[in-house]
């Protein structure tokens, strides 16, 4: 990698899937809060797998008690949110177990939820995982990935 490279780089954020499945632009995603990006920009990822990990290194400023969704804000700045599934608050923690806790210094690929993902589904509540960047604006870019990710792969990239 030549020093450009290593200029180029510095200069952009990886975010990554925090689940194995596949990244989908975040306009599939039913709530319209999520899909018109009101709560910010992103994607959207449809699970293959019920462990959700980390998507970067920062501080696990939220994790509801209900499991459906936690934030982290980087060193850089970047608030991540994970959404898991639709609605799933409703589900009152089931099929949710917590690996993790609020106010966790956490590093990308740890464990912070697992999800029983098929009983989540036979309750009636779709899977798909919202993540957003809620200060995107932030941020002088923001490139979303799509297709097949293995969880730890870079979903999204901000620009400083």
């Amino acid at each position: 990698m030549g020093l450009f490279d290593k200029l180029f780089q510095s200069n952009k954020i990886e975010i990554a899937s925090p689940v194995s499945g596949e990244i989908v632009p975040i306009g599939q995603v039913s709530d319209p809060t999520f899909a018109q990006e009101m709560v910010g920009k992103g994607v959207a990822i449809i699970p293959s797998d019920g462990k959700f990990y980390a998507p970067c290194d920062g501080t696990l400023v939220a994790l509801f008690p209900t499991g459906h969704a936690f934030c982290i804000n980087t060193a850089d700045g970047a608030e991540v949110l994970v959404h898991i599934g639709i609605d799933t608050v409703k589900l009152k923690g089931e099929h949710y177990i917590i690996r993790a806790k609020q106010g966790d210094t956490v590093k990308k690929g740890d464990l912070i939820v697992e999800v029983d993902l098929e009983g989540v589904k036979s309750a009636g509540y779709e899977i798909i995982t919202p993540m957003v960047i809620s200060n995107h604006s932030k941020f002088s870019g923001l490139e979303k990935k799509t297709g097949a990710v293995t969880s730890g792969d870079a979903a999204i990239l901000l620009s400083k």
